[in-house]
């Protein structure tokens, strides 16, 4: 009986003493993170921390507010209904192209396994103008957070790409196997950041990346608490239609009517900003369910297209007010129609958008006509720009 009973225990301390290999156990996803999050306050980021909170997890942000406001990170408390002063949400003012400012973020919340990366410059305009304004915020910015999410050991990314990474579409509706182009600085910053995403991951196998290419994101949360709101002139259609509406400005130009569409308007394919955070969401849980590397791209749209002329008319109908229009020539590099093919979200998701153009309306309208001046006033004039 000794010896038996001795055998058993050498046995057993032999399994102690040996390496058991990661792969070899059952791997339980867990059931919430810590996230860091990149360009927090912004629009669509905002939209995407409620939705991580409402999922369990806690968020870290990090944003250096030119050209979003704290006041909607304040607000997220009372949305997630939070307490005051609570631990599942952090907010710290940090650049990303401030290394040591990034690293110590990193450093105090050491729980962080994930990054949702959006912090960037976004207006295509402003991008021709100012070029190198936009290389050294959007690309230098992410190297240095990678830098930084490297030595922290923070491996899991989701990066806030754009469609604009397809340039001018070579086929409707667009796949993520369709070819890759820049028509503008905006859209080469998305593409080079891109490359280096899935230049990392091939040379260091652990990295664990989503590009996530969305398409035209419009609509607020429909409490009406937060919402889109650019500092200055809008450089996208719909808060400029909104605030026509809501009298900020006299009225609207569209830029083109001859178009081969189905009333000489752009058509674009346009999803609902919080369809597009719960994208987010399940971006998230994939990266923390699946253990294989690598970098994936995969479109977030609704798949359909939608004029000009149908999106003006959706907000007059829902906000009672009728938008002045004004048509002007084409914008050089403006293309006729554009919209996904959004199936591979949800083979690889388990997503895809719910919300349609007239929820798009309404909850827009409820946030506009709730902060006519956005968060904040910033003064502008409503001169007819």
């Amino acid at each position: 009986m000794y010896t038996a009973i001795h055998h058993l225990l050498l046995f057993l301390l032999q399994l102690l003493l040996v390496p058991i290999s990661p792969h070899s156990l059952p791997f339980t996803p867990p059931t919430s993170t810590t996230i860091l999050v990149t360009g927090g306050a912004g629009y669509i980021g905002s939209h995407t921390c409620l939705e991580l909170l409402n999922a369990g997890n806690t968020v870290v942000i990090v944003d250096n507010l030119s050209n979003s406001c704290e006041i909607a990170v304040n607000r997220l408390t009372t949305l997630a209904k939070l307490p005051p002063n609570s631990d599942n949400l952090h907010f710290r003012k940090v650049d990303i192209l401030n290394g040591p400012a990034l690293d110590s973020v990193c450093k105090e919340f050491p729980s962080i396994t994930t990054c949702v990366h959006f912090a960037g410059l976004k207006a295509v305009g402003e991008s021709v103008a100012k070029p190198l304004l936009y290389y050294e915020t959007n690309v230098a910015g992410t190297l240095s957070l990678l830098r930084t999410l490297r030595t922290n050991k923070i491996k899991n990314v989701v990066f806030s790409s754009s469609a604009t990474v397809y340039g001018e579409p070579e086929r409707l509706p667009i796949d993520e196997k369709c070819g890759l182009s820049a028509t503008n600085p905006y859209g080469n910053t998305k593409l080079i950041i891109e490359d280096i995403l899935r230049d990392l991951s091939k040379s260091e196998s652990d990295w664990n990346i989503l590009l996530l290419r969305y398409f035209n994101p419009i609509g607020a949360h429909p409490s009406g608490a937060i919402g889109e709101d650019p500092k200055g002139i809008p450089n996208n259609l719909m808060p400029f239609v909104a605030q026509v509406c809501v009298g900020r400005r006299k009225k609207l130009r569209v830029f083109g009517n001859d178009y081969d569409t189905i009333d000489g308007t752009g058509v674009r394919d346009y999803i609902h900003v919080v369809d597009l955070a719960k994208g987010h969401v399940k971006a998230v849980e994939k990266l923390m369910t699946s253990r294989v590397g690598g970098c994936t791209a995969v479109n977030l749209g609704t798949g359909t297209g939608v004029s000009v002329l149908e999106l003006v008319k959706g907000m007059e109908k829902i906000s009672g007010k009728t938008v002045p229009l004004e048509i002007v020539e084409r914008r050089e590099g403006d293309i006729s129609t554009c919209y996904c093919d959004p199936s591979k979200a949800v083979r690889e998701l388990g997503w895809r958008a719910e919300l349609d153009l007239e929820a798009m309306c309404q909850d827009t309208w409820k946030w506009q006509s709730l902060n006519p001046n956005g968060y904040e006033d910033f003064g502008e004039s409503v001169e007819d720009d």
